[in-house]
């Protein structure tokens, strides 16, 4: 069986005290994650991280290093999402939609409480930028 194949980021932006991760919610499935999305045919996992974060923030990204990748099961399919560390180049006004309905700009420490999947949280650690992750996924696995 084919594997499904997404790309997303995190979209890092300077804060007072500590930097911030954008998390956006997707109300189709009423959680809190990553920016992220399947690619379209042609894509690199780079292209569709650069193109889904701007799509699901409004915002420009610049690529940066490799973030990590999740691999999981979406019923019986199994699915890669492979992530960058992205840089905040241009701030845009948020303007929400039927896949997107809000943004935060959150620090790392929130952002991992907020999180609804266990491996986004981890990435988020892993960037260096966050608390290890503790306990169960909040509501379901990605």
């Amino acid at each position: 069986m084919k594997a499904v194949r997404a790309a997303g980021g995190l979209l890092w932006r300077p804060g007072p005290r500590a930097p911030r991760l954008a998390v956006v919610h997707r109300p189709r499935y009423g959680d809190w994650s990553l920016p992220k999305g399947k690619l379209e045919p042609g894509e690199t996992f780079a292209e569709a991280a650069l193109r889904e974060v701007r799509e699901e923030t409004r915002c420009e990204p610049r690529l940066g290093s490799l973030a990590g990748v999740a691999l999981y099961r979406v019923g019986a399919r199994p699915k890669v999402v492979v992530y960058w560390n992205m840089e905040l180049v241009r701030a845009a006004r948020f303007v929400p939609d039927g896949e997107i309905d809000a943004l935060a700009w959150l620090t790392p420490a929130a952002a991992v409480a907020r999180l609804d999947h266990a491996s986004e949280r981890r990435l988020v650690a892993r960037a260096g930028r966050g608390p290890a992750p503790r306990g169960p996924p909040a509501r379901r696995r990605a």
